[in-house]
């Protein structure tokens, strides 16, 4: 069973902030099933944008797991600000969560796919 977008999202804040990290909730989407994109700002400032893989990348037994792949790396922050109004305009039930990871690294807090 999946868990709700919103409690995965909480889970996922709490874990950066006990790493000695920062989590915020630009903005929340759909509490049941909303689609998950993460922008990653690192010490120097730069941000990667991170979004739902896409449904090829999950094999049999991984339909529950949340898959994201790499968007947008080290990218401009206006670059990322104009994909996610244009993922917004096609779903409007989208969740962006800005993360500091802290201490750990983003491949221990998401599971990340190749492209």
């Amino acid at each position: 069973m999946r868990l709700t977008t919103d409690f995965w999202v909480s889970a996922l804040i709490r874990t950066v902030f006990n790493a000695g990290g920062f989590a915020a909730v630009i903005k929340r989407g759909a509490t049941e099933a909303g689609a998950v994109f993460i922008t990653v700002r690192d010490r120097l400032g730069q941000v990667t944008l991170y979004g739902p893989a896409l449904q090829g990348s999950y094999e049999e037994g991984e339909v529950d797991d949340r898959l994201f792949a790499l968007l947008i790396y080290e990218g401009e922050m206006e670059a990322i600000e104009q994909k996610l109004a244009r993922e917004a305009k096609f779903d409007s039930d989208i969740w962006v969560i800005e993360l500091e990871p802290g201490e750990r690294k983003i491949s221990e807090l998401l599971n990340v796919v190749a492209n």
